[in-house]
């Protein structure tokens, strides 16, 4: 078992599934591991994500714990198997490591949901855009650091591009979309950025009008990535000390509640379209 001095989120979600399961089945770690041959130090790295474990030993603890569910099984081994190395790496000794983990969660992700309130989805953001709000919350960085922080937000958006692109919906509030990070003309390529990706079929848009009633959800921003099955999705929610990633079945279920109640606050996706269109206009 290899050891990890940095897990990501990923590898850290799956030894957190491997220690559901052993807790499930009423058994402590040093059980486990001597199952393996291993020593309770080992088994605890593997269920924090610092140590790896093949795929061949998840489905030999799947059988320990008594697990039937094989399609469960056959997704964590798969997680285990995956040990390709994405885009993100690349900026690896120059970006946060939850940049990196919010950039492999969407890749892996069967789809995506999004509510934002304050500014336009970092998956729709143009360059010109991302740039003037990371320049706005951190003014003090270089451009040597500043264009990395740009790239790195743009080539995010493969996911939602090209023919195999990850079905992706988002809400946005009317606030987002017109407040201008920088100036007319950068609102206006957005805008228009945003229409082209709805025309195109990548993305499906929902929007929530200032004057709509009921609506007390200022606090709603957030993504749902969906897994290769339910038990799987993960919740990405912004936290003062950054992205926070949620894989506990309760709060997902909060996060799938609140996602309802936003989007029935929101405009249908026709409805949506017209009125970014209407917004062009008006700029």
């Amino acid at each position: 078992m290899a050891a990890r001095a940095h897990p990501t989120a990923r590898q850290a979600r799956l030894g957190a599934e491997l220690r559901r399961l052993r807790e499930a089945a009423g058994l402590k770690a040093r059980e486990a591991a001597a199952f393996l041959n291993s020593t309770s130090a080992q088994m605890s790295q593997v269920e924090a994500g610092i140590a790896a474990v093949s795929a061949e030993r998840i489905r030999r603890l799947a059988d320990y714990y008594a697990c039937t569910d094989e399609a469960f099984i056959d997704a964590l081994a798969a997680m285990a198997g995956d040990r390709s190395r994405g885009w993100w790496d690349e900026y690896r000794e120059v970006l946060p490591q939850v940049n990196l983990d919010v950039a492999e969660a969407e890749h892996h992700a069967a789809f995506l949901r999004e509510v934002v309130i304050n500014r336009v989805p970092g998956l729709l953001q143009t360059p010109d855009y991302a740039r003037a709000v990371f320049r706005y919350m951190r003014p003090e960085l270089p451009e040597s650091e500043l264009a990395p922080r740009v790239e790195y937000r743009t080539r995010r958006r493969s996911v939602i591009e090209g023919a195999a692109s990850t079905p992706y919906e988002t809400i946005v509030h009317e606030f987002a979309l017109r407040v201008r990070v920088a100036d007319r003309q950068v609102s206006l390529s957005q805008l228009r950025w945003i229409l082209d990706q709805i025309e195109q079929g990548h993305v499906t848009v929902r929007v929530i009008p200032t004057d709509q009633d009921g609506f007390a959800g200022a606090g709603a921003s957030m993504v749902y990535a969906g897994g290769p099955l339910p038990r799987l999705d993960t919740g990405l929610r912004d936290a003062p000390t950054g992205v926070v990633f949620i894989d506990e079945e309760p709060q997902l279920e909060r996060l799938r509640t609140l996602l309802r109640r936003v989007e029935d606050a929101s405009l249908d996706p026709v409805a949506s379209r017209d009125f970014i269109h209407r917004l062009t206009k008006e700029l």
